[in-house]
């Protein structure tokens, strides 16, 4: 297993330097396959999330989409792909997916609930708004 760093994962998306798209699909297209997958942690998909987000203007549907086809593919391991498929559903309802991804771990590790000054991240049932 490879890991993959957000900036990889992105140049592979967006296609949007030449020479780096190039280079991170020719790595993901031939170096990666389901024996040997590349590893995308949480992390990367929250950033990846945020980035298409603010830095390209996706759309919610786009971004859930290409989420979808990220966990997907088989020559990808993601980290813990079950929460991730449930903060999907949960970004695809409206919460952010790092937030819902937060709670969700949390939740997956024992947490009565995870708390937070963000209001609008406590409209997520697993998210109380500390006052």
């Amino acid at each position: 297993m490879l890991g993959l760093d957000t900036n990889v994962l992105l140049r592979y998306i967006v296609q949007d330097d030449a020479r780096q798209a190039q280079a991170a699909s020719r790595f993901i297209e031939h170096a990666l396959s389901p024996a040997t997958p590349g590893f995308i942690g949480h992390i990367v998909l929250c950033e990846v999330t945020w980035v298409l987000e603010s830095g390209y203007g996706y759309e919610r549907e786009q971004i859930a989409a290409t989420l979808q086809r990220v966990l997907e593919t088989d020559r990808f391991q993601v980290e813990r792909p079950a929460l991730a498929w449930r903060a999907l559903d949960a970004y695809r309802d409206g919460i952010d997916f790092a937030d819902a991804l937060i709670a969700l771990v949390g939740d997956a590790e024992g947490c009565e609930h995870t708390v937070s000054f963000d209001r609008r991240a406590a409209r997520y049932d697993k998210i109380r708004l500390l006052p």
